[in-house]
């Protein structure tokens, strides 16, 4: 796998955990708790806990999947986080991108309506910070064999010689095909 992907187990849990506190902390005080605590964030290297907190809804206006957790999309931007730990010209541009997000409508991107959130994105379509962000997010979400298995795919084929003959066409979530057809 490559380095969009470089995310140890351990990492994972560890940030997955503190999510769910996050979580947790924010369904009981009504959503006024940020969604990335800074305990989760603390191991980051470049990334603060409040770009985290701008970058991880970010990435779910992405690739928005309402079964999926806070901690999938919260991957991508960890990713990014180690990513940049290596490449000073991609910490730049996430500052900025991030700085673009909480500049655009007056108020911190976090505190914007879902609806404005995705006004801001669009804005930013088509940019280096967008692209990058969405690679991020797709090598993080895509790359998962978590999230892969909780949208029926059975993962990597390429190991036992591809799909053809391991059931590619098993689809049961779509209804059967007519006999004469």
């Amino acid at each position: 796998m490559g380095t969009i992907l470089a995310l140890n187990r351990r990492r994972f849990l560890e940030t997955s955990s503190h999510l769910a506190a996050g979580a947790a902390a924010m369904a009981a005080t009504g959503g006024a708790a940020a969604l990335v605590s800074h305990r989760a964030w603390a191991a980051t290297r470049i990334i603060s806990p409040s770009q985290a907190a701008t970058l991880t809804p970010m990435a779910r206006h992405l690739f928005p999947h309402d079964e999926l957790g806070d901690q999938y999309y919260a991957a991508a931007v960890e990713s990014l986080d180690e990513q940049a730990a290596a490449d000073p010209a991609l910490t730049a541009q996430l500052v900025a991108g991030v700085a673009e997000l909480d500049d655009a409508m007056g108020l911190p991107f976090i505190k914007l309506s879902q609806g404005n959130q995705l006004k801001v994105i669009e804005t930013l379509e088509g940019t280096p910070f967008f692209s990058t962000m969405r690679a991020a997010t797709l090598g993080a979400l895509y790359g998962n064999d978590t999230v892969a298995r909780s949208f029926g795919f059975e993962g990597s084929s390429v190991e036992y010689g591809g799909y053809v003959d391991r059931g590619f066409d098993d689809l049961g979530w779509l209804p059967a095909l007519p006999d004469n057809v």
